[in-house]
């Protein structure tokens, strides 16, 4: 029998839905205001089976929108903080914390074909590229999130097909290195990003002249870094939901 913290996710999924949710394995890359949002929808909805994978600790900057920064917690790890915050919600979840960067030179220790899903909240314009190219040749449902700072409004917050994401100078920016590359990802996958890009008005972004090798650090907000990473793990849910409701013949 489930225990009490699950009536709810059991009421409107169903008990088969919430066993297999349960049973997935997935796989997010990057706790910062998108992914670690991210962790906890999919733990509250019933995931059990979730691999954390960051090399950073929080810090004070992270405090304003990252779910497990607070004053108390600045200095400590980011992927054994969260996995202790997951396991107050559910103790029978199975996080697995992986205190490291994944990029070209790691990507082949993290076994991605073991995953059901891998998701992608990397910062990193070029891991994020080496993540989508890896992970989208692997029989995992792949989920990505574009760039969610420099955004106030969260009614401009969508879903769409990595192609067809418009208005996301992260998005544009990878898909300009893949044609330059002809390097194409393994089968289409769906993005969460906003087409809104505002200016920073408290000073100068702490800028970098290569997009797509280093992180720009802009401003960005909780109220949409955290719909970024529950709209990801709401596509996890939803896609669990499908399959097994209406499983394709």
């Amino acid at each position: 029998m489930e225990s009490p913290f699950s009536n709810r996710n059991e009421l409107l999924l169903g008990s088969d839905v919430l066993a297999r949710l349960h049973e997935v394995r997935v796989i997010l890359f990057g706790l910062g205001g998108v992914g670690s949002w991210c962790a906890e929808g999919l733990v509250r909805s019933g995931v059990r089976h979730l691999t954390l994978v960051d090399a950073d600790v929080i810090s004070e900057s992270n405090v304003n929108r990252q779910l497990m920064a607070t004053r108390r917690t600045v200095g400590q790890v980011k992927v054994e903080a969260l996995r202790e915050r997951l396991l107050e919600i559910d103790p029978e979840a199975q996080i697995t914390p992986v205190q490291e960067v994944y990029n070209a030179e790691t990507a082949d220790t993290f076994a991605l074909e073991s995953y059901d899903y891998i998701l992608d909240a990397i910062d990193s314009l070029k891991d994020k590229g080496e993540l989508i190219l890896r992970g989208t040749h692997t029989p995992a449902v792949f989920f990505s999130a574009m760039g969610a700072a420099l955004k106030v409004d969260p009614e401009q917050v969508k879903v769409a097909e990595f192609w067809n994401v418009r208005g996301c100078p992260l998005g544009a920016a990878i898909r300009k290195k893949f044609k330059q590359n002809h390097t194409w990802p393994g089968h289409k996958f769906r993005c969460v990003y906003s087409e809104e890009v505002l200016p920073n008005r408290g000073g100068e972004a702490l800028a970098e002249t290569d997009l797509f090798n280093k992180a720009q650090i802009n401003g960005s907000l909780a109220p949409i870094t955290a719909i970024f990473g529950m709209t990801l793990a709401g596509l996890v849910v939803r896609d669990v939901y499908h399959k097994t409701v209406d499983p394709e013949p």
